[in-house]
């Protein structure tokens, strides 16, 4: 009987990598997604995907239940870019079938980003301010007992979408206007985070298990919005720095009940040191796999699926490079025009990956979220400063150019 690994639904930027390191553990992995077609590589690569409802648990059960009879099911994961409940399913699937897995108590915690605030506050972890807010008038009464600028963010979700800086009244009133008004697509009863605005640089902590693999530095396009420009693995920091936030991470853990399997943390170093962000309880949905590969010889998503079928992961570091991601970013909405630049970039000494998202004559409006990135290029050597030039170097061979759309009196 063939070892199969259960994945539920997809993902963009690593659902094919996942597949990969299934594979090459000798496991067959099938996905089952509520829209198999929504995932490209799975019909690119001619990958068993099988028509489920997602959001039905009884349903995805019933589904692995009928797939063991043909199948030994090693594991179980998912991912999913737009909800994070899906998390709490596979959780609550590993539960159900006895197979390793995070406690599904402790990721729902997670999941609600105003639960997680209130965990961590009680625990002592260094957090933003914050409050809930359901009305317009909550939000503005929350606002103005934090003090503006303040973060508006939906309790749940990711992908930074629907978060933005609010800097003054006025912002403050469009931004609820949108999320409340129907701009924002809701996956729960409409809930928002009101923040204050932690201000610094921005780290995140990429963990397996209780160990902090390694800290990343980022930084941000322009505000009011979150969408992130560049990120280099691993952040430059003194040892002080980095016990701080390694410290932190441990404690993050500790007060949401994790400590199996992947987790991201976002922080930023403020006036009293690391700040938490958000605690994810996932492997970063990005090029951060890529970057901490290239950086320290270590495939987190292989690692992962080991953890999942039950065996021992290996975390030793294999060396010492610096990998950093530069996302394209346009400055405009309208129609692209044109795009060019990618073999040239690719040719690049250290260029390691450079992929385009968009083609020629695509409509492109910014969200203010992850989906605003036309594309990245990833580099890596064993200097930053090498690194830095390589990657600069790459994505000056790339161009584009866009028409605005017309406008009403045109």
């Amino acid at each position: 009987m063939a070892r199969a690994l259960i994945l539920i639904e997809g993902h963009s930027g690593i659902g094919l990598q996942y597949v990969h390191a299934a594979q090459r553990l000798g496991l067959h992995p099938i996905t089952l997604s509520a829209d198999p077609t929504r995932h490209d590589y799975l019909a690119a690569e001619e990958l068993e995907a099988i028509r489920v409802d997602t959001n039905n648990l009884d349903a995805v059960i019933h589904e692995c239940s009928r797939l063991g009879a043909t199948y030994d099911i090693a594991g179980l994961t998912g991912f999913s870019g737009d909800d994070e409940s899906l998390y709490v399913t596979v959780s609550k699937l590993c539960r159900h079938f006895a197979l390793p897995g995070p406690n599904p108590a402790s990721i729902e915690r997670c999941c609600d980003k105003f639960t997680q605030r209130q965990h961590l506050a009680e625990a002592g972890v260094p957090i933003p301010a914050y409050r809930l807010a359901t009305t317009a008038a909550d939000v503005e009464s929350s606002a103005a007992r934090i003090g503006l600028p303040v973060i508006l963010k939906p309790a749940v979700g990711s992908g930074s979408r629907g978060v933005r800086l609010c800097r003054d009244i006025d912002e403050l009133a469009e931004h609820t206007a949108n999320l409340f008004g129907g701009e924002h697509t809701w996956v729960s009863p409409p809930r928002i985070l009101v923040e204050e605005f932690a201000q610094g640089p921005y780290y995140g902590s990429n963990m397996m298990g209780n160990e902090v693999i390694g800290i990343a530095a980022a930084d941000f396009g322009p505000p009011p919005h979150f969408v992130f420009r560049e990120t280099i693995f691993p952040a430059q920091l003194s040892d002080y720095e980095h016990k701080r936030i390694a410290d932190v991470s441990l404690s993050c853990l500790q007060a949401l009940g994790l400590g199996w399997g992947p987790t991201n943390i976002e922080f930023r170093w403020t006036k009293r040191g690391p700040v938490v962000i958000e605690v994810n309880p996932r492997l970063s949905g990005g090029t951060a796999p890529q970057r901490i590969e290239l950086a320290h010889g270590v495939d987190l998503i292989t690692e992962h699926v080991k953890l999942v079928i039950g065996d021992k992961c290996d975390l030793r570091r294999r060396q010492a490079h610096i990998a950093a991601t530069r996302n394209l970013l346009p400055d405009r909405d309208g129609i692209l025009d044109w795009i060019d630049g990618e073999r040239r970039a690719a040719a690049v000494p250290g260029v390691t990956e450079v992929k385009l998202f968009v083609e020629p004559k695509t409509p492109i409006v910014r969200k203010g979220d992850h989906t605003d990135t036309i594309g990245h290029v990833i580099a890596a050597s064993p200097s930053r400063a090498r690194t830095e030039a390589i990657l600069q170097r790459a994505v000056d061979l790339i161009g584009w150019s866009i028409t605005p759309f017309p406008t009403e009196h045109e």
